[in-house]
């Protein structure tokens, strides 16, 4: 059996723990119960069709996941009143991507949550993650 057949993001609606809150012609807005791990609001755009990662995204699908975020945007200020945005795509397992289909984070911030002020490029540049050898030398 394929892949594609278990993937969450291909098969929305099996997981009853996700909710597709917009689409358009090739995308949707996910947004998971807010007993998950995440931050209040927190969502993905992701391709109907399989893409493995995002570079495989088509032109209209980059277009698509444009007008999405704009959407998710209006609708996460209106419910949710976030201070901030973090918006990133995990590309590889080096990256943290454990879902093989492209996935667009949307993730409101809040002052007052622990980690406020710690963005995407937080975690990358602690000493702890420094290379030890860089690759051509």
């Amino acid at each position: 059996m394929s892949y594609e057949a278990h993937c969450p993001f291909c098969n929305p609606y099996k997981d009853h723990n996700q909710q597709i809150v917009f689409e358009n012609t090739t995308c949707y807005f996910l947004q998971y119960d807010e007993q998950q791990d995440v931050l209040e609001g927190s969502g993905v755009i992701v391709p109907k069709q399989h893409r493995a990662v995002t570079f495989d995204l088509t032109k209209e699908e980059w277009n698509d996941t444009y007008d999405l975020l704009q959407k998710a945007k209006e609708y996460i200020d209106a419910t949710y009143s976030p201070d901030g945005f973090t918006l990133g795509w995990n590309v590889g397992e080096a990256s943290n991507q454990s879902i093989h289909h492209s996935h667009f984070h949307v993730i409101p911030r809040y002052n007052d949550e622990p980690l406020a002020g710690k963005g995407l490029r937080h975690w990358l540049k602690q000493p702890e993650n420094r290379r030890t050898k860089k690759s051509g030398n």
